[in-house]
Order: structure tokens, then C-alpha cells, then sequence
């Protein structure tokens, strides 16, 4: 059923579900309303009425060259989220609802990318593991219609830490290096602090200089500061800053919810890089997502292929260091409801995507030079 929502009631509902993801919660709709995105609630539960699945539904509605009219899409990041995602008549009663919903909308296609794991480790290599069950939801999906999309909005592949060992076998089980730099970083007077909306202007403004010098397009700084303080008014972030001598040279944020931490959002300076501060950030992160409950630390992202010419290479090899291991996820799936206007949007897409990139990436650097100049 389409219920209405607040945000004690949905996150406290989608916590007795497996692993809900930071994506689904409430908070996360809200940040992203300013940005064009409504919000849509969507239970279903079984005959003694106990939740076995949810799904936040965002949608917004497009501009495309030739209509005269806005076009509906549906996204549930992240989601739906399901009890049990290997029982067949639930995936049906969900996926079915989710049709049903976007064809009452007028959508012309729904987007979903459930937190999946398709399997561990490297494939191929010694010491992954395969997930059958989620190898079969991939061919259930193809076979009712839907297609890998050619949009992945995240990351399909990501590093995790397990945070249920000590802290003492957290950061043994580091490679030598990094146990190392994490070390020399406090010896060399690198310390860590907690951040607050106060810190926001200062930590965007090192955020877009660390996307001109490595290269990554970002959204506005309205954009990150929604996000922020919507989170952290609810108390599921912490901003995390590296100092030296008082002077923030690296930070974080840290998104908790539930039993699980992210690290979505980092930035740095090149000001005292040879200090190590990004291994102190990190392992004060690791701490701080322990201390909260989190059972598992999330870092957000790994290349789409485990080679050295991926772009993402360099921090792969930073997050395993770290101790991190890889999880392979599902990805993002498409289905379209009014296939012609979806092949259109197919075509148009890539051309606004790099327009957009261009127009970010420029924006960007001119925000970073009038920060520098001031």
C-alpha cells in the first residue's frame, strides 16, 4: 500500500527490514525535494500484516527535446528493500506493485537498484564468492522485462570493512603501510575533529578543489549543503576533519544509520599531504562507526573493473589498505513502461550527462580559483 510518511515513522519502519540502506531513509527524500524529486511511500506485508518489504519511491518529471509535455520516471535508490529477496512471491507482489505504481503515475520507465550483493572479492581470482541466489534475481529481472541500466546513478561496486573485530585486530589486519601512516600521521601532530554546519562552506570549497585535481565532476554546493545539514539535524552525520596545527587539511563524512556507516563524501587539500592525514581520517572514522553500533563501514565505491586502468585505481588500492574487501553489487535495473519515449531518453541521455559534466566541471573551477584568490 502508498501510505504517508514521517521521518521517525518510515526509518523506524524500514529498520526491521534487512540492512536498510542510508538511501531509503527519509531524510535522504527530503535533501533531494529541493532537486526536482517527490517522494512516494509503498509497503507490502503479509497476512499477519508484518512488513516484508518497502520501497521509497523518488520522482521527477523530465523535458525532452520534441515533447511538449513532462514525462514521469521513478527511482528507488537503493531499494526496494526486501525481507527476503530469494522468495519469488514476495519479488513478484513487489516488483508487480512498483509496475502498477509507475503506470498510475504515467511513468515512462522505473528505475530500481537494490542493495544486493552479487558476490565478494575479485571474480575470478582466489577467495571471491559468488552469490547464486542473487545470479538468479539478475536473470528473474531479465526475464520479466527489466535491463541493466546504462545509467548506474551509483557505484555498482564498493569496498566494505567488517567492524565487528577490536580495534586492535581493525587496524592489524591493515597492510603494513597504511598501519604505518596511520601512526606517522599523529606523530606528526595531525588531529581529528568533529565538524558542524558551520564547517560546511569551508569543507565544499576543499571538496571542489579536490574534484579539480582528481578529476570527478560534482553537483552545486546547494546541492551538498541540503544533503549535510538534512542529515546532520538528524543526527546520522558526522563531518570529520583533519588538522594541522589547527589548519583543516582532510575530511570526511560519515553517514550512520542503523547498524551500517558510510563514507560517501571526501575532500583534501595538497597543503601537508606527505603528513598522511587521509589514513588518521579514516581510521578515527572506522573508530567513530564502532563506537555508534555500525557492524559494517561502507566506503563507497570501487572501479567497475578490477584493473589498473580503471580511473578508480588509485583509491581502490587506498581502501584496501584499509582492510576493506570487495562487494560486487546487482546494479541498477530499468524497466520501461512506454518503450519508445524510454529508447529516446536512451539516445538523449549521454549527450546531456557529458553537457552537464562539461558545465559542472567549469562551474567548478571557477569556484575553486575565486576561492583561492580570495
Amino acid at each position: 500500500m502508498t501510505i504517508r510518511m514521517d521521518s521517525r515513522r518510515w526509518n523506524n519502519l524500514i529498520a526491521q527490514l534487512p540492512r536498510p540502506h542510508l538511501l531509503q531513509t527519509w531524510e535522504w527524500a527530503q535533501a533531494k525535494q529541493a532537486f526536482g524529486w517527490e517522494a512516494h511511500y509503498r509497503t507490502w506485508e503479509d497476512d499477519n500484516g508484518e512488513l516484508q518489504a518497502a520501497a521509497q519511491i523518488l520522482q521527477r518529471h523530465i523535458q525532452l527535446p520534441l515533447f511538449n509535455r513532462s514525462l514521469c520516471m521513478l527511482y528507488v535508490p537503493k531499494g526496494p528493500l526486501l525481507r527476503d529477496w530469494s522468495d519469488a512471491a514476495l519479488r513478484q507482489r513487489v516488483l508487480d506493485g512498483l509496475v502498477e505504481f509507475g503506470r498510475e503515475l504515467g511513468a515512462f520507465f522505473i528505475k530500481i537498484d537494490p542493495d544486493v550483493i552479487l558476490g565478494t572479492g575479485i571474480h575470478g581470482e582466489e577467495g571471491a564468492v559468488e552469490n547464486t541466489a542473487a545470479q538468479a534475481l539478475v536473470a528473474d529481472f531479465r526475464a520479466r522485462g527489466w535491463r541493466y541500466s546504462n545509467e548506474q546513478v551509483q557505484m555498482p561496486n564498493t569496498m566494505l570493512i567488517d567492524l565487528e573485530a577490536s580495534e586492535d585486530e581493525l587496524l592489524g589486519a591493515m597492510k603494513q603501510k597504511t598501519r604505518y601512516n596511520v601512526r606517522l600521521a599523529g606523530r606528526k601532530g595531525v588531529t581529528v575533529r568533529k565538524g558542524g554546519p558551520q564547517d560546511f562552506p569551508a569543507l565544499y570549497q576543499m571538496y571542489a578543489e579536490t574534484s579539480v585535481r582528481d578529476g570527478f565532476v560534482i553537483r552545486s554546493e546547494d546541492y551538498y549543503r541540503a544533503v549535510w545539514e538534512q542529515f546532520f539535524a538528524a543526527e546520522m552525520l558526522t563531518p570529520l576533519i583533519a588538522e594541522v596545527e589547527g589548519e583543516p587539511v582532510a575530511a570526511l563524512m560519515l553517514f550512520i544509520f542503523r547498524e551500517q556507516a558510510w563514507y560517501i563524501y571526501g575532500m583534501s587539500r595538497d597543503l601537508h599531504r606527505d603528513m598522511m592525514p587521509n589514513y588518521l581520517l579514516q581510521w578515527e572514522a572506522i573508530r567513530a562507526a564502532k563506537e555508534a553500533g555500525c557492524e559494517v563501514y561502507d566506503l563507497w565505491g570501487a572501479p567497475d573493473e578490477f584493473n589498473e586502468n580503471d580511473p578508480m585505481w588509485g583509491v581502490y588500492r587506498f581502501k584496501q589498505g584499509l582492510a576493506a574487501y570487495e562487494a560486487r553489487h546487482i546494479g541498477a535495473w530499468d524497466l520501461p513502461l512506454q518503450p519508445w519515449i524510454y529508447r529516446i531518453y536512451a539516445q538523449v541521455l549521454p549527450r546531456v550527462i557529458a553537457l552537464m559534466r562539461w558545465r559542472g566541471r567549469r562551474l567548478t573551477q571557477g569556484q575553486v580559483q575565486g576561492g583561492l584568490e580570495e
